[in-house]
């Protein structure tokens, strides 16, 4: 499915260029007209990230996030700063909704494999973000991808599948706002190696073609953030080539 993005700063709709918090750029929409919009085009769900609470844990915009959830009928799966169950229970409290887990899943390892016990990977969607070095080594960042882990993608995918895990959002940082095109060999491979997971694939697409191109991998879905802020392309003309494909 296609899932926009919205990534929210000072209680504005924004996006990074490659994780970069010196690199913002802000548009002008209105957040209740762009979520309007993208219900009256059906779609399945809606990703929205807390990008101060990514950067600092304790500058959480959950008040204003919570005043969202009272216009928003669209499923959603929200993440940016979720560290502990009293974050996770403040978003499962509102239907049809999920939570997006990362830079905990390196740091708290032992306790996100017990939040999959209590809450289930059908509420929480694994995120990892990855720079890839040299010898292809998926190596994960975290705290808004300012810190490098000692993880590889394969590993975290390996520890947490042991525990129901089911939803991946998977991120080539070096794509994310770029618009110059989705990472095809990174979710080819793991789609491969991974065919028991609903991988979500995040960064760099710019074009209609881009779509095309992703949803060749067999990814469950597919993040779009900038290029519909940018209208490189419409929603519905977005949803309309996944259907086709």
């Amino acid at each position: 499915m296609i899932i926009p993005a919205i990534d929210l700063l000072n209680e504005k709709i924004v996006r990074l260029y490659q994780g970069n918090y010196t690199e913002v750029l802000h548009y002008s929409y209105q957040l209740k007209d762009l979520i309007d919009l993208y219900s009256l085009n059906n779609i399945q769900r809606l990703h929205i990230v807390d990008l101060q609470a990514a950067m600092n844990p304790h500058n959480k915009q959950h008040r204003f996030i919570e005043s969202l959830f009272q216009f928003i009928n669209i499923p959603i799966q929200i993440g940016g700063g979720i560290r502990n169950d009293k974050d996770i229970e403040f978003f499962l409290k509102y239907d049809n909704t999920r939570v997006v887990i990362g830079s905990a899943a390196t740091n708290n390892i032992n306790e996100v494999k017990n939040w999959f016990k209590i809450y289930t990977g059908e509420k929480i969607v694994l995120a990892l973000d990855i720079h890839i070095q040299e010898n292809n080594k998926k190596l994960i960042y975290t705290h808004g991808w300012k810190k490098k882990s000692i993880f590889v993608l394969e590993e975290l995918i390996e520890i947490f599948s042991e525990y129901g895990l089911k939803h991946i959002l998977c991120t080539d940082i070096s794509k994310d706002g770029t618009l110059h095109g989705p990472n095809c060999k990174l979710y080819n491979d793991m789609t491969k190696q991974f065919p028991h997971l609903c991988i979500q694939a995040s960064g760099g697409i710019g074009s209609i073609s881009d779509i095309i191109k992703v949803k060749q991998t067999k990814v469950n879905s597919v993040i779009i953030g900038r290029a519909l802020l940018e209208n490189k392309f419409t929603i519905k003309e977005a949803i309309e080539c996944w259907q086709k494909e």
